[in-house]
């Protein structure tokens, strides 16, 4: 079965096309396949000069192809070749008629003609031009210098299904150097996905230099040493660790990722998962309960009892924090800021006398209303600087400010909650598309956390539960898959949990897919064995192989947490 709405006519192999996300339309053209030459043009038209940036840029290297700019008609300037010697070569075109992130690639008889309602979706069809150029088009560099290069004989019309099609990277658990982020933006785009959450600060490290805090990263990003494997592991690496990002790195991701049509999500959680930051600022922390003092980043997992103090104080250093966050993060990339707002014991705060007055003097009913005043408060500081706050599905406990959109990571039911009281959602539950989760039940697996989600488990997960009234089901912006690295130590690591069930999510985020037991998992696993398992090979991605982990990607020995059987609807 083909996805739902999805249309495949004509002389069209598509099982050896392999396209992933599944586009919604794919057909024979009438004329083609159309040949790649060292002459070819490729001719921007207003509005797509940055995607013709990077599909020449991407497409240079592994074809040997100069893919030199067109006059304007489709020619090349200079020589008048396009196709072998007098086509249009490549042209790239804007038309309104089509969704933002739609886009329409068709070969023609002197042309490949790639039409997107934006940008973006010129840039989402550059993509699928990409994959039906073949696997050897992912490398770097020619396999076979002056080989021939064709686009296969078809019309692709596509659009997404959501709007919000993301990743989240944890990178305070284990730090991704600056290069191995700028590689992850690639492969998010690569299977267009169009949100990067980055997870930037944690009780384990701060990963973002504030120049007003500068303690922040000389002491919050670095920890003594580090649990290895499950927190109940009795093992350890003694080597201190740590890292973060300058301000210069950051500013380079942010404007990486908008060449990538990416939007990037920063996250700063408060007011729990805030140990690092108090170790650096211990007048942060409950000095009235425990000696901040003598707190420093935390070294192993879980949730840690040390939250961020109830005061003004705290308040207007994170304001300070925020303000330059903002500045990294530009309101057209970044329109969302993620507070976080999980995980935060009450503990600390009920032996607070600092606290509980604070209750008392805001009027609010316990300690989840004090957690809920932080989220507010910063709410609308946000709102009104023009962005939006979104953070996990506790800031509903206590109430949740109007305008704040909702991360739902502990099951459907609080996105569900969320929607129906008119917050925009993220569907993101744990026990379906975390990929820290491992991928199958046997005893090869490295650090075994959680339930088993397998390729068919990730392709079988459905963003929009049912029985959402449909203006609750309006709200569902999206869905995101969320990588949490206390178990992936470095980028193998990442790339084995993460890939190949990324491609599976990304085709539920984009692709109009039937009802998950309808879908026919038979054929997208077909496309991956096609084609996509060779594309990963060419990027250099280090998956988990069908049949198992190879020996160096097994752990054996190293402490996890398995959960056994189905994880449960909630």
């Amino acid at each position: 079965m083909t996805p739902e709405n999805s249309v495949v006519t004509g002389a069209v192999d598509t099982a050896a096309l392999g396209l992933i996300p599944a586009p919604r339309t794919l057909t024979a053209a009438a004329a083609g396949p159309y040949p790649l030459g060292y002459r070819t043009p490729l001719t921007a038209g207003p509005g797509t000069e940055g995607v013709a940036r990077w599909l020449r840029a991407t497409l240079g290297p592994p074809t040997g192809l100069p893919l030199p700019e067109g006059d304007g008609t489709g020619t090349s300037a200079g020589d008048g070749s396009g196709r072998g010697s007098t086509g249009q070569g490549i042209v790239l075109e804007l038309d309104d008629a089509l969704a933002p992130e739609g886009y329409r690639l068709a070969v023609e008889a002197n042309a490949v003609r790639i039409l997107g309602g934006t940008a973006a979706g010129v840039f989402r069809g550059a993509q699928t031009l990409r994959q039906l150029l073949g696997p050897d088009a992912f490398r770097r560099a020619p396999l076979a210098p002056g080989r021939t290069w064709e686009v296969p004989p078809v019309v692709v019309e596509d659009e997404p299904r959501f709007g919000w099609r993301g990743m989240m990277l944890d990178v305070c658990r284990h730090f991704l150097p600056k290069d191995d982020v700028l590689r992850y933006l690639d492969l998010l785009a690569a299977h267009k996905l169009n949100v990067f959450h980055f997870h930037l600060t944690d009780d384990q490290g701060w990963r973002i230099e504030i120049k007003r805090y500068p303690r922040l990263t000389e002491v919050g990003s670095w920890r003594s040493r580090t649990k290895y494997g499950h927190r109940a592991s009795e093992l350890w690496d003694e080597t201190p660790y740590g890292g973060f990002y300058t301000q210069e790195d950051i500013r380079e991701i942010v404007a990486y990722a908008a060449e990538r049509h990416i939007r990037v999500v920063p996250e700063i959680d408060i007011p729990g998962h805030s140990q690092a930051a108090i170790s650096a600022y211990p007048e942060l922390g409950n000095t009235d309960v425990v000696d901040t003092t003598a707190l420093s980043v935390w070294d192993t997992w879980g949730v840690n009892p040390n939250v961020l103090a109830p005061t003004d104080d705290t308040l207007r250093f994170f304001e300070g924090v925020l303000e330059e966050v903002l500045e990294l993060f530009p309101a057209e990339t970044s329109p969302f800021v993620h507070m976080g707002g999980d995980e935060c014991p009450k503990d600390q705060w009920k032996e607070s006398p600092l606290a509980q007055a604070r209750i008392a003097e805001l009027g609010v009913k316990d300690e989840d209303g004090l957690q809920s005043w932080f989220i507010r408060h910063f709410d609308a500081w946000l709102t009104a600087r023009g962005r939006r706050l979104i953070g996990w599905d506790e800031i509903l406990e206590g109430g949740l400010a109007e305008g704040a959109a909702v991360s739902s990571w502990r099951g459907y039911g609080g996105g569900i909650a969320a929607a129906e009281a008119g917050h925009d959602v993220v569907m993101c539950p744990e026990q379906q598309v975390y990929l820290d989760h491992r991928q199958d039940g046997g005893s090869d697996e490295p650090m075994p956390i959680g339930y088993v989600r397998t390729l068919e488990n990730v392709y079988r997960f459905e963003p929009v539960p049912p029985g959402l009234s449909e203006e609750a089901a309006r709200h569902i912006l999206g869905t995101q898959a969320n990588v949490w690295t206390e178990v992936m130590q470095n980028r193998a690591r990442v790339d084995y949990q993460v890939f190949p069930r990324l491609a599976a999510f990304a085709e539920v985020a984009w692709s109009a897919l039937p009802a998950p037991a309808d879908r026919d998992f038979a054929a997208f696993d077909a496309r991956m064995r096609a084609a996509h398992y060779a594309r990963l090979d060419a990027l250099g991605v280090d998956y988990r192989p069908p049949g198992g982990p190879y020996p160096r990607q097994q752990r054996p020995g190293i402490l996890g947490f398995p959960r056994e059987g189905e994880p449960p609807v909630v």
